[in-house]
């Protein structure tokens, strides 16, 4: 065994890091949490924070496909996630959102499956 080369180095230094960032940003709130105080504006927009973050991640997901943008009736994950929504919106319910999504994204693929 000769030892760590300079790239090895790196990783660690690199993993490290991204522990450490990790660590603090998750546990920052619980550590300071009780003396750390919003004012209400920061409080009201950072309920706005999580679905925010779910929409930056699922709509690229839905619109893309091999880097090339997809906006047509044949787009099952499209039509899903529209139909997801929408039973949501009318209905409330989290697993009817669940069901009717896949089934549409079931329908269309089979549908439009060339």
């Amino acid at each position: 065994m000769t030892g760590m080369g300079p790239s090895d180095a790196y990783l660690w230094i690199a993993i490290l890091a991204i522990t450490l960032s990790a660590l603090l940003t998750r546990a920052g709130l619980l550590l300071w949490g009780t003396g750390l105080r919003f004012r209400p504006v920061v409080q009201s927009a950072l309920r706005y924070a999580p679905a925010c973050a779910l929409a930056a991640i699922l709509v690229p997901d839905l619109v893309f496909v091999d880097q090339q943008l997809w906006l047509a009736p044949s787009n099952p994950k499209l039509l899903a996630g529209l139909a997801s929504c929408l039973i949501f919106a009318f209905f409330r319910s989290m697993i009817g959102s669940l069901i009717g999504g896949m089934a549409v994204y079931w329908v269309v693929g089979y549908l439009f499956a060339g």
